[in-house]
């Protein structure tokens, strides 16, 4: 009896090695970027979880409203992980060539719908249209964006470049859709508000963000948006209000990423050069909320690297066509971060710029023109070593 229970002991000491060699270590917290911000009531918990699940668990079909034409089949497949989109998920709009002008619909648009449920085409671009390409942006840490007031944004404008730094950011100003729910924060201009949300800031919270996502990505309608893209009817919704309410307050309060390796040296060293060569001058490093109806998001000091401005960033990054009062030329400041952990959701590599057109950080850079100019130039005169200190800090962020 004493044999059989040492050999059933060995046995299970040789389970429990082999089982430890095989199951990899749970990923630490500052390597994901799913995940609810500190200090949610228990309420708001169980809300949180039913956004998640409406966002990365519920699939569409035909069955429950896709299309006929559409993007994506549910939100997540967008933002993998709440992370960066890649190639296949990259949006394509069209339609709007002059600032502060309707989208042109009798020609579609303004999104691509470029997949379609059986019995229907995929849309096609009309020829000799211009179009731009958006890849899908991480959502965590929309909340703490979402809750800086007009007014702080509006700080860091300087449109008229008074202070000779070459930077000029402005806000777009976008006419509010009529469900628009406007809150303190907003400081409304002819009937306008600052867009912050979108490649071009075009949308002005995450309400506006979600209700468009779900109307114009899987041609799913709702009360707020209940035009089919496809039929130009109005139908009746598709997804119920309190899926839409689920789904951004999931989004509000997303946690912020957390950077990883701030005492490493080298990566302090390209902190400091990140602020050396004018980057933090666009990409401005932390805010601070004010009073939020949400408690968690309330008088939090956060980090995102983004000052929600529209700069011209030079011809090479011309599209051709805009949203709201943006031009042609001109793109809100992507917020940094969360950008060292873009491969996990981009299939290994890095797409990035507004349309995965870079492969690499150093390749974005160099992508930089306009009002970027003088960093970018002042990033090629850097030596190897400082151009590798610096690329290790925004991995870190």
């Amino acid at each position: 009896m004493n044999k059989i229970m040492l050999c059933l002991s060995i046995v299970a000491f040789v389970l429990v090695i082999s089982c430890e060699e095989i199951i990899p270590a749970a990923p630490a917290e500052n390597e994901l970027l799913d995940g609810p911000a500190e200090g949610l009531s228990h309420g708001e918990q169980r809300q949180f979880l039913d956004g998640d699940i409406a966002f990365n668990d519920e699939v569409f079909s035909s069955a429950n409203g896709l299309g006929p034409r559409f993007v994506a089949t549910s939100c997540g497949s967008c933002h993998a992980g709440d992370g960066k989109g890649h190639p296949f998920t990259t949006l394509t709009r069209f339609g709007q060539s002059l600032p502060n002008t309707l989208p042109d619909l009798s020609i579609g648009g303004p999104q691509l719908q470029n997949r379609a449920i059986p019995g229907f085409e995929p849309e096609k671009l009309p020829d000799g249209i211009p179009f731009m390409k958006f890849t899908p942006p991480a959502v965590t840490g929309l909340g703490f964006l979402a809750a800086l007031s007009d007014q702080q944004i509006l700080q860091n404008v300087d449109s008229l470049d008074e202070d000779g730094d070459g930077i000029s950011g402005k806000p777009n100003y976008i006419t509010p859709p009529d469900y628009f729910e406007q809150k303190s924060i907003h400081q409304p201009v002819n009937g306008k508000i600052i867009g912050r949300f979108g490649k071009k800031a075009a949308a002005i919270d995450l309400l506006q963000q979600t209700v468009g996502a779900y109307n114009q990505d899987m041609g799913i309608t709702s009360t707020f948006e209940p035009v089919d893209p496809y039929s130009q009817l109005s139908t009746d919704p598709e997804v119920s209000d309190q899926t839409i309410r689920d789904v951004v307050f999931y989004l509000r309060t997303l946690k912020a990423p957390i950077p990883r390796s701030e005492e490493n040296t080298v990566v302090l060293q390209g902190k400091s050069i990140f602020t050396q060569i004018q980057c933090a001058s666009c990409h401005i490093p932390e805010w601070t909320t004010p009073e939020s109806d949400i408690e968690a998001l309330s008088n939090k000091t956060f980090y995102p690297y983004t000052d929600l401005l529209l700069h011209d960033m030079g011809p090479g990054l011309d599209d051709g066509v805009t949203e709201g009062s943006a031009e042609t030329y001109e793109w809100r400041t992507p917020a940094l971060w969360g950008l060292g952990l873009s491969p996990n959701s981009q299939g290994g590599s890095f797409f990035l710029m507004h349309d995965g057109r870079a492969r690499s950080i150093e390749e974005a850079i160099l992508l930089h023109g306009g009002e970027a100019d003088n960093s970018k130039n002042q990033f090629v005169s850097l030596s190897e070593n400082d151009k590798e200190a610096l690329i290790k800090f925004l991995k870190s962020l």
